[in-house]
């Protein structure tokens, strides 16, 4: 929680240093935005590959765990489908482009921005943020009523690291590694299907 309200913070100090210019130009060049995503995809990269648990499990459980990001993400694309209509000035495009971070605010918003422009990255922060704090704060009844693997799903791309304490403590420690693993998946998936939907 503490690290999303850190992310949260700096990006709202970039938004108030940029809206009333109390940055150097260069920060809003648009290549720097390039670089920066480049870098931030690269860490993600280093941070999945570097990681033996997600590996050790899909080795020793097959490829049916795959399963449960592959649930997650076509259970929230068809979530955002359905809602899309309530949101007049988001097109469906851009509604599924949003829900395909799957909770990964920060490479979400960035790549929306990029591609589409800062309302649109404002929204992709805003719905992506607001999945990952509902994800922790639901974690209990989500587990209670709709069985262990719903904290996994409701977390998205997150249950691989800010909403992995809330799943241990709620669904079990024997799913740490489910967590980890699809949350590692959705965290290589999403920004490659936000690219996509916002390049058609």
């Amino acid at each position: 929680m503490k690290r999303s309200l850190l992310m949260l913070a700096a990006f709202l100090a970039g938004l108030l240093g940029g809206r009333w210019a109390l940055l150097p130009a260069c920060f809003a060049h648009p290549r720097l935005v390039l670089y920066a995503l480049c870098a931030l995809l690269f860490l993600v990269g280093i941070g999945v590959g570097s990681d033996p648990r997600p590996w050790a499990v899909l080795r020793a459980r097959g490829l049916s765990l795959l399963l449960i990001p592959l649930a997650t993400l076509l259970g929230t694309l068809l979530a955002v489908a359905l809602t899309s209509s309530l949101l007049p000035a988001v097109t469906l495009r851009e509604a599924l482009a949003v829900g395909s971070g799957c909770g990964y605010y920060t490479l979400t918003s960035v790549i929306a921005r990029e591609l589409s422009g800062p309302p649109l990255a404002v929204v992709a922060l805003g719905a992506n943020f607001g999945r990952e704090i509902l994800a922790l704060l639901l974690a209990p009844l989500l587990a209670r009523f709709f069985g262990p693997l719903a904290p996994v799903a409701a977390g998205g791309a997150t249950a691989m690291d800010t909403t992995l304490p809330a799943i241990v403590e709620f669904s079990g420690k024997e799913y740490a590694v489910v967590a980890l693993l699809s949350g590692a998946v959705l965290s290589v998936v999403g920004p490659l299907l936000v690219t996509a939907f916002l390049s058609l």
